[in-house]
């Protein structure tokens, strides 16, 4: 069996995965339904949402358990990458991870600006470093 050197592109886009997995399980364990600054989004109060629609609250309840096994999933998925795979330097591996980021951490990311967010800013730190590593990753071993 071969071992591989992990470069900065590795580390950073296997912590990127992990900070995903974290994520992930934040939102299927921890995360109440709605956070001050949803309401705040919405303009309403959760007594008046509750009264509107009772089932609200369960609802999004079961919603951010099924986004938080997806985050998780990524992220368990983006970890194996980068720490397995990207060693190995496969062709198309900066395209596709450049989608994925795309999708998960950047999306996620621009959506909490829309939003104005409490969150923004911290939001905005897993696409700056998966940014980062992939263009570490795509300079090659000069950046290991």
């Amino acid at each position: 069996m071969s071992r591989h050197r992990y470069g900065v592109a590795e580390w950073l886009l296997g912590f990127c995965g992990v900070w995903q997995v974290g994520l992930g399980i934040y939102f299927v364990v921890l995360r109440p339904a709605l956070l001050p600054e949803d309401l705040r989004y919405m303009g309403a109060d959760l007594v008046t949402l509750q009264a509107a629609a009772p089932a609200l609250v369960d609802w999004l309840r079961k919603v951010f358990t099924v986004m938080g096994g997806f985050m998780a999933g990524a992220g368990v998925l983006t970890t194996y990458l980068a720490w397995k795979v990207l060693p190995l330097r496969p062709p198309g591996a900066t395209a596709g991870l450049f989608i994925a980021g795309a999708l998960t951490v950047g999306l996620m990311s621009v959506v909490n600006f829309a939003l104005a967010s409490d969150f923004r800013w911290l939001l905005a730190l897993p696409p700056i470093a998966w940014a980062v590593a992939l263009l570490l990753y795509d300079h090659g071993p000069e950046f290991r």
